[in-house]
């Protein structure tokens, strides 16, 4: 724990991490309040139901995702990261007139359309503005301690936020996210130890002009050619591609699987997500301290073949035995195993990418992964009706395992995993 101690220490980067713990636990909070306001509108939620609501939090990426990177490389990272939360505080904060008062839908629709645009902005600004806060000894450290507090937002946010938003309601729900907007762009903002200089918004409003008739394209361009010719990005990309697709199949899936196996409907399923964060949180702190001689190629596909035996003994043990305790312990492992996965792959990247290319390619990342989320997500809820869940979560399962198998077996060792 020293050594994350001494990260933390690094005042910037404390407040970069804290503010994303809260924001991330009011994204959580939010995301249960949708669902909340799903069951609210039908007697059981269904996979169409879900893939209904998810599907506004996804078409942003390919609508800005390309262009949002390119901004973030030319913008100030931390301006565009505290803008963008309080754009998104006012929007969360509108969006129940719309869902529970005027009850148009079609408007609220687009407000969420709008608050994941703005944060096509955020993540890669997020992501990219790690190695300019810590020394490159502190790295690994340090993208361990972000996936914490992704980790932290599962734990707290999708455990405990189901809780109270079955307590406060939906409503209540999207108001303490719009409130945890506020306190992280509050904490970004100091993040310089300084106010900033007021935006000329005419300024940004014709630099934003020049920028689509001039260089977006190119600058683009440029990011993609650069994606596409660096090996290390390249196979990290289909690690998280990878990864992503089990997650659309998990996230149509394993819902309905827990609902039906322990007979409730949303409080077992919050309290597993909840247990599922615990085991990532503790398997990313174990790695961060314990594994950083460790091989990131050795410890990449370890943690995926860990991850599909945990997947198959979950589903295969709660079918057999549908206790929570049972349920509970299975889960935690599945959290430990696949914690390594995203601390690995964001130290890659980092050693791998120049300064003013991380916004494009974290952005290029974020397209990947939620392409594999949703083409396989759409694709699950289709099997789902065909094939039982129990099959179709094992058969995930054994593609973790076979694709770490093989990369362990048959590779040529490459020094940069090294």
């Amino acid at each position: 724990m020293s050594k994350f101690r001494e990260v933390l220490k690094n005042r910037n980067f404390f407040f970069l991490w804290l503010g994303q713990i809260i924001s991330q636990l009011g994204d959580r909070l939010g995301f249960m309040a949708l669902i909340g306001f799903a069951y609210s509108k039908k007697d059981q939620a269904s996979s169409s139901e879900i893939f209904k609501i998810l599907l506004f939090t996804i078409i942003p990426v390919f609508v800005i995702g390309p262009l949002a990177g390119a901004y973030v490389d030319r913008w100030d990272r931390r301006r565009t990261m505290y803008v963008s939360d309080l754009l998104r505080m006012v929007l969360v904060a509108i969006l129940p007139f719309f869902l529970f008062y005027h009850r148009n839908l079609a408007v609220a629709y687009f407000i969420i359309f709008v608050i994941f645009c703005l944060a096509r902005f955020f993540v890669p600004a997020k992501l990219s503005i790690v190695p300019d806060l810590v020394d490159k000894k502190d790295l690994l450290m340090a993208n361990s301690l972000v996936n914490v507090t992704g980790m932290i937002a599962f734990v707290i946010g999708s455990g405990v936020g189901g809780v109270l938003v079955e307590w406060v309601g939906a409503e209540r729900g999207f108001y303490l996210d719009a409130f945890s907007f506020f306190i992280s762009a509050a904490l970004i903002y100091f993040i310089a130890g300084k106010a900033a200089v007021p935006a000329d918004l005419r300024k940004i409003g014709g630099e934003i002009v020049e920028v689509i008739k001039k260089s977006v394209a190119q600058e683009i361009k440029e990011g993609l050619q650069y994606f596409f010719t660096t090996p290390e990005i390249l196979v990290s990309s289909s690690i998280l591609f990878i990864l992503a697709s089990a997650l659309g199949v998990l996230s149509m899936v394993s819902i309905v699987f827990i609902q039906d196996t322990l007979g409730s409907a949303t409080k077992d399923l919050g309290l597993l997500i909840m247990f599922l964060g615990g085991g990532l949180f503790i398997g990313t702190l174990f790695y961060g301290r314990c594994c950083q001689r460790v091989s990131h190629y050795k410890a990449l596909f370890t943690s995926l073949i860990l991850t599909g035996i945990m997947l198959i003994c979950f589903t295969l043990g709660i079918d057999r035995y549908p206790y929570f305790p049972v349920a509970m312990f299975l889960t935690f492992g599945v959290g430990m195993s696949i914690s390594p996965i995203m601390a690995v792959v964001n130290t890659i990247i980092h050693s791998a990418s120049d300064t003013d290319m991380r916004g494009k390619i974290f952005s290029s990342l974020e397209i990947i992964m939620h392409l594999g989320f949703l083409i396989f997500m759409y694709v699950s809820s289709i099997l789902a009706e065909h094939f039982s869940h129990l099959l179709i979560l094992v058969i995930v399962g054994g593609v973790f395992i076979a694709m770490g198998t093989i990369n362990l077996v048959f590779h040529r060792k490459i020094p940069w995993l090294d």
